[in-house]
């Protein structure tokens, strides 16, 4: 079972290295990793994706609890939250896969970022779901170099 693990963490050197650290230690796999400052500099935001039964991401939780830069941890899984997660793509374009590419940046609300000669660069942003819709999209076009940022995720507020 996939599970979005989001920390706050001292932003010092050797924080991410330790934290993946302890992943790779005790042999557990990370899906994608995101870290960076909040609004104060001296602490960084993470979100970890990873995968696993409930014991395992409960055993996770405790091991990053326990480590010396880490002020506060959330499995984000166990409630509402909020998920999105950048993607580039560059495919490949004949003047008729143009227009389709286009077309699908259109349905997808993709933004159109470097024509070329021969392909088009675009960018997306959207819940995991939506982005899986979209790659699928675009793999008749021909897909030459995709990169994604990985999910980034908090916890929605709760109504009153």
């Amino acid at each position: 079972m996939r599970h979005t693990i989001s920390l706050l963490v001292e932003n010092r050197f050797g924080a991410l290295s330790r934290i993946s650290g302890l992943f790779s230690a005790r042999g557990y796999n990370i899906e994608s990793l995101n870290v960076a400052p909040t609004r104060d500099p001296t602490v960084s935001r993470m979100t970890i994706v990873t995968n696993g039964d409930d014991k395992v991401v409960e055993q996770i939780v405790k091991q990053l609890n326990k480590q010396v830069d880490v002020i506060k941890v959330w499995n984000v899984s166990e409630r509402e939250y909020i998920g999105r997660e950048l993607i580039l793509a560059r495919v490949s374009t004949s003047e008729k896969g143009r227009d389709e590419a286009l077309r699908v940046a259109q349905v997808f609300g993709a933004k159109v970022i470097d024509v070329a000669t021969e392909t088009v660069a675009l960018e997306m942003m959207g819940d995991e779901q939506e982005v899986e819709n979209f790659i699928n999209a675009l793999k008749p076009l021909g897909i030459k170099e995709l990169i994604r940022t990985g999910l980034v995720a908090m916890l929605k507020e709760q109504s009153k």
